[in-house]
């Protein structure tokens, strides 16, 4: 890892500039590398990612508050789960330019780690963690405002904010039709459960979705199934 191209980066894309380097060390350190260099005696990037959960949260949170004065908090929390979801996230980290310099063991760089969207979500939190660590919330705030905050300002997630009543209404344009949603898998500890949801149409699976709630893995199956829709119909066209 090049922590000076990295700073490099952050300075040219965000006008951000590394007062310490330790947190990004950290923030790009993926627990596969620290396992196969425990001599190295390094620190993976899970508890700064923790951090970094929690900052984007509220900064979003926020956001919303501010920006969305006559939203009811229902709408509000719908549509942050949808801006902070893994497959969101993981398309910031790779936009940001974020994938290139984060350090993997050799295992999980050989199994396609560096493209998997839990690890690239986890990744972009990290960063924002080290970033706030070392220039404080306003550098975090100012990546969020060319990251994400153009992104809600488009409306972009508002037309995602309720995939389950889009897809039903898309699907029934063809008929009848009978969705069912599955739980299939629940990984993590009690504070940091993982839901994997797979919708079903008429018995055949047609999108799946992972969230921190078994309602918000069922939004990001429907909106994967919605994406899988759109995407065949433009292909027959």
């Amino acid at each position: 890892m090049d922590i000076q191209a990295f700073a490099d980066l952050l300075a040219e894309k965000f006008d951000l500039h590394i007062q310490k380097k330790a947190p990004y060390i950290e923030a790009l350190t993926h627990s596969s590398y620290v396992n196969e260099n425990r001599r190295k005696k390094l620190t993976d990037n899970e508890r700064i990612e923790f951090l970094g959960d929690a900052v984007l949260d509220l900064q979003v949170s926020h956001y919303l508050y501010v920006h969305y004065p006559k939203m009811p908090e229902g709408d509000m929390s719908r549509l942050r789960a949808l801006i902070v979801r893994e497959e969101s996230l993981s398309k910031r980290c790779v936009e940001c330019g974020f994938d290139q310099f984060v350090r993997l063991g050799h295992g999980e760089e050989s199994s396609g780690g560096r493209q998997r969207e839990s690890l690239l979500c986890d990744l972009f939190e990290s960063v924002l963690g080290a970033i706030y660590l070392d220039l404080g919330i306003d550098a975090v705030e100012r990546l969020l405002s060319i990251t994400i905050y153009p992104k809600i300002k488009s409306g972009y997630f508002n037309q995602r904010m309720d995939a389950k009543t889009a897809l039903q209404e898309e699907l029934q344009k063809h008929g009848q039709i009978k969705l069912h949603y599955d739980l299939i898998k629940e990984e993590g500890p009690a504070h940091a459960k993982e839901f994997t949801v797979a919708v079903q149409l008429n018995g055949k699976e047609i999108g799946r979705g992972k969230g921190r709630s078994k309602k918000h893995a069922e939004q990001a199956a429907a909106l994967s199934a919605l994406e899988n829709h759109q995407a065949s119909n433009n292909e027959r066209k």
